[in-house]
């Protein structure tokens, strides 16, 4: 495929170390149904273009599948194939992204700031499992008060499920979710709505089955590793061909999908030494693509690095930071874990501290800011700056896939909490001035697991995940048996249930989150109030947060308490309430598990919103 944003003129793949590139065609003539390359039409190549590329016209008859054929190889897939309709390895087929009438002109687009995302897997969002699917259930996040989708990665990947992280044509939309018409029909649908959508894309690593890169070329190196394979060719001989395949990838997303933004993932595995981290050139192609098209792009990064720089304005010459938009803080979920449930185990061990909380919602989103970490063995992390990186580019949850399907039975937060403790947990992260996000079905408290689930082919690779994953949590302590990822119950299990919302305790949950993005929305103390001129006081398990003139009051324990009430009683008003809290002239009566929402100097809209347990 040519890597341009125009129809398909000529098939074209780099091939440096190869003697003869030829390209295997299907014709119309084929009979009907067979999805098979034939290998007897087979037409040479010839070198075109930059080095090591090898070009062939397209001819009429061609029907659109093609394959390339090295030194007299079998068939494999274009690298920069649009379209695997028969699996990752099977042929590839001619796609015009170009084709689709776009009805998203009136979009303006819309930045990191401000934004609340929410982490959506299309292969368990709904029954169906598509993104024509999702699409149907786009007004309910519009209702919800989300403004930008963080959709899980969508590149084609083995079989039909899986989370996504293993792809292996990037270029190349999971055929089961909808191909390439259907993430273009989808990101029209949300922007018609006014939401945004930001992709996950994975550059570090790819995934082990149907990965033919490394036969086209050094798309890989020994040099470096990542935790989930060979590590990515970014600064060895012939890397400046791949470093140009990922932003030719990232530039694709971002003009030919019309995406708003791009979810990178696991940067710190992005081995580069060059002067120009790739991450950088990432940044210089969106700012590009936003420029040209007059509307923003965002860049967010995962990084277990804790480090500000990955947000840090770029400078001149090379100064200053990253230049990316925002990145994960996990930091803020350990605290918020710890503190809701009481897990100590693991990475958790550190955020038992008593500061851990106070520390990550009004002083800074790194917990470990250069302070020793017990689980890595050494110190970790670096200060942040918050004049400029401010909370708004560190993006805060509670549950993310990773937080809850690494976890042994891919159990939600929620699972081990009652409604008023998840309400407490919603609301010290909705009133926080980071960027908060939402996982699918954490707004109602979903019932049902996101569990890890797989479907490989190959015999070897099925029991290796399996048994490597029983052991893994074996060594961890964990007796009950792990679901089996190529299990279709797990799959199964792990599909949102709609009809939830409607009923108790689900219906409730919902509601308050509805009334938190709201209020976020309506009370500027939230936002407007610099991290740092917050104040969380404890006592015992009676928590008082203040933003400015807006104050959280929660009750942890599950017995009744009382604490006085901050602000005075003329002037204060009941914004939201959740499990019966009562607020009485200077004392507010806090049922357990129980949380309150008060404002001083608020005129609200409409009725503030009670919300019973």
């Amino acid at each position: 495929m040519t890597q341009e944003s125009q129809p398909p003129r000529q098939y074209a793949v780099w091939a440096p170390g190869a003697r003869t590139v030829e390209v295997v065609v299907g014709h119309s003539d084929r009979a009907h149904g067979d999805p098979a390359v034939d290998r007897h039409r087979a037409r040479p190549m010839v070198p075109g273009g930059r080095p090591g590329w090898w070009v062939a016209p397209i001819e009429p008859g061609d029907d659109g599948r093609y394959a390339f054929r090295l030194d007299g190889g079998d068939p494999r897939p274009d690298p920069r194939s649009l379209s695997q309709p028969d699996g990752v390895h099977g042929p590839s087929a001619l796609v015009d992204r170009t084709a689709y009438d776009w009805g998203d002109a009136g979009w303006a687009g819309a930045g990191l700031e401000g934004a609340v995302l929410y982490e959506l897997h299309i292969g368990t969002f709904t029954p169906q499992g598509t993104l024509a699917a999702a699409t149907a259930r786009l007004d309910h996040l519009v209702a919800l008060g989300v403004t930008m989708i963080s959709l899980m990665p969508v590149a084609a990947f083995p079989g039909r499920h899986g989370w996504g992280y293993d792809g292996v044509a990037l270029f190349a939309v999971h055929e089961p979710y909808g191909g390439a018409r259907g993430l273009q029909e989808f990101v029209d649908a949300c922007h018609r709505r006014g939401l945004a959508v930001c992709l996950d894309v994975v550059y570090n690593h790819l995934g082990p089955s149907g990965n033919y890169l490394g036969q086209f070329g050094p798309y890989f190196t020994d040099r470096h590793h990542t935790p989930w394979g060979d590590a990515v060719n970014l600064d060895g001989p012939g890397s400046d061909e791949v470093r140009r395949f990922l932003l030719d990838n990232v530039r694709m997303w971002l003009e030919d999908f019309h995406l708003d933004g791009l979810r990178l993932d696991a940067v710190h595995a992005l081995h580069d030494q060059r002067a120009e981290h790739l991450l950088e050139s990432v940044a210089v192609v969106a700012d590009e693509v936003a420029e040209r098209t007059g509307r923003p792009r965002s860049l967010i990064a995962e990084s277990d690095r804790n480090d500000p720089a990955t947000v840090s304005p770029r400078g001149p010459g090379g100064a200053g930071g990253l230049g990316l938009t925002g990145q994960w803080a996990d930091d803020i979920h350990h605290a918020l874990h710890v503190a809701l449930t009481g897990e100590t185990q693991g990475y958790y061990g550190d955020f038992a501290d008593p500061g851990a909380l106070g520390k990550v919602l009004t002083r800074t989103p790194f917990f470990h800011d250069g302070t020793y970490s017990s689980f890595r063995g050494r110190s970790h992390g670096r200060p942040v700056d918050l004049a400029t990186t401010p909370p708004w580019r560190f993006v805060a949850s509670l549950q993310t896939h990773d937080q809850v399907g690494n976890r042994a039975t891919g159990d939600r937060l929620c699972h081990g909490l009652t409604p008023g403790q998840s309400a407490i947990g919603a609301a010290l992260l909705l009133t926080a001035p980071y960027t908060p996000m939402l996982f699918m079905g954490e707004e109602w408290g979903a019932g049902t697991p996101w569990q890890f689930f797989t479907d490989h082919s190959e015999p070897e690779l099925v029991e290796g995940i399996r048994t490597g994953r029983a052991r893994e949590f074996a060594e961890h302590g964990w007796s009950a048996t792990v679901p089996d990822p190529q299990d279709e119950r797990t799959v199964a299990a792990s599909r949102l249930d709609w009809a939830e919302p409607a009923v108790e305790p689900h219906a409730s949950l919902l509601e308050w989150h509805r009334t938190l993005l709201r209020l976020r929305r309506e009370l500027p103390d939230l936002l407007a109030t610099p991290l740092t001129d917050g104040h969380l006081a404890r006592s015992g398990d009676v928590l008082v947060l203040t933003r400015g003139a807006v104050h959280v009051v929660a009750n942890l324990a599950d017995t009744d308490a009382r604490v006085a009430a901050p602000a005075e009683p003329r002037t204060r008003h009941t914004a939201a309430e959740f499990g019966g809290v009562r607020v009485e002239g200077d004392v507010v009566h806090l049922p357990g598990h129980s949380v309150v929402v008060l404002a001083d100097g608020w005129a609200p809209s409409r009725a503030a919103r009670t919300v019973e347990a």
